[in-house]
């Protein structure tokens, strides 16, 4: 009988080729189960796709960014909490400066021209840094909700089968340029509602006995509409400017016709978009919607706080 060194098969041979064979079982096991699941993953996405190139299929609505709408708005006030703390400042140090004397010329009309052409001053120096700013924060602004907007859409369309390359056409640089007029405009027009406010301020408190503190809390409370209106401006602005640039997106792919979407939120929603949202109403994208509350045709996001959105329907192929 030979040894044991000379067996064909030791225990740790045995042994081994038992963990090589249970290893081997196991990936195939796991092969399997992966080759399974991506079967599956293609049927699932072969099903979409056929799904989606049926009659009356719908992609889904794309929403506004709320993290551009934020970052925008930061900005805004960011800009504006430095115009208010500069107006807070050098209204107290005109004021002080111009202090009328307890004379018969105590009412004298100097310290007022005084004081009006220190706000004019400040005015046209904030003016100037809103004039500034303007052209390259709304210019970054639509970049970012383009580029937002462009891929959510790519995403939307490639879920139901569609693979879309999107480039920056005329239309686009069109509806692009548009958009970001209207936004320095409205940026401009920041400081010029807000000055043309604090210089009546000013005066009123020439009339009524130079009260720096009373003038200082109206300071204050213009700051917080001032502020106000940015927040309003930075939503509004984000809503028209998604709307806009997807239905400029959606008329490029052929897609004409689509189904308008309330967006369900708001302490005020129109009874009018509440109705057509529930109706799923259909619309043409390139004419809009007829609102009877406005009595004209208009696109989702269009009008002031309007956060709709529209759902484009995709046509059928022979």
């Amino acid at each position: 009988m030979p040894s044991g060194q000379n067996l064909p098969y030791t225990p740790s041979v045995v042994f081994a080729r038992a963990r090589q064979i249970r290893a081997k079982q196991a990936y195939d096991a796991q092969f399997k189960q992966q080759r399974s699941l991506a079967q599956d993953a293609q049927r699932r996405q072969r099903q979409l796709a056929q799904d989606a190139l049926k009659p009356g299929k719908t992609t889904k609505p794309v929403h506004p960014n709320c993290g551009i709408e934020v970052a925008y708005r930061c900005v805004l006030k960011k800009i504006i909490v430095k115009m208010n703390d500069s107006v807070l400042y050098w209204m107290s140090a005109s004021f002080k400066a111009n202090e009328p004397e307890v004379t018969e010329l105590a009412q004298d009309a100097l310290p007022a021209t005084e004081l009006r052409r220190s706000v004019r001053k400040l005015a046209r120096r904030w003016q100037r840094k809103f004039n500034d700013a303007a052209p390259e924060l709304a210019t970054w602004f639509l970049q970012s909700v383009e580029t937002r907007s462009s891929r959510a859409l790519q995403n939307i369309l490639k879920r139901g089968g569609w693979t879309v390359d999107f480039k920056m056409t005329t239309a686009q640089r069109d509806v692009m340029r548009a958009a970001i007029n209207e936004n320095v405009s409205l940026i401009k027009s920041i400081p010029s509602q807000y000055f043309t406010q604090i210089e009546g301020m000013v005066m009123r408190s020439v009339t009524t006995g130079r009260d720096l503190q009373q003038l200082t809390k109206d300071l204050k409370k213009q700051f917080k509409v001032t502020e106000h209106r940015a927040t309003l401006i930075a939503r509004d602005q984000n809503n028209k400017a998604t709307a806009v640039l997807t239905r400029t997106r959606h008329l490029e792919l052929g897609l004409t016709t689509a189904i308008w979407v309330h967006s369900g939120g708001g302490n005020h929603p129109r009874p009018s978009h509440v109705k057509a949202g529930r109706d799923k109403v259909e619309y043409n994208v390139r004419t809009g919607w007829y609102d009877p509350h406005e009595k004209k045709f208009i696109m989702p996001g269009e009008l002031i706080n309007c956060k709709c959105v529209s759902r484009a329907i995709i046509p059928g192929f022979s």
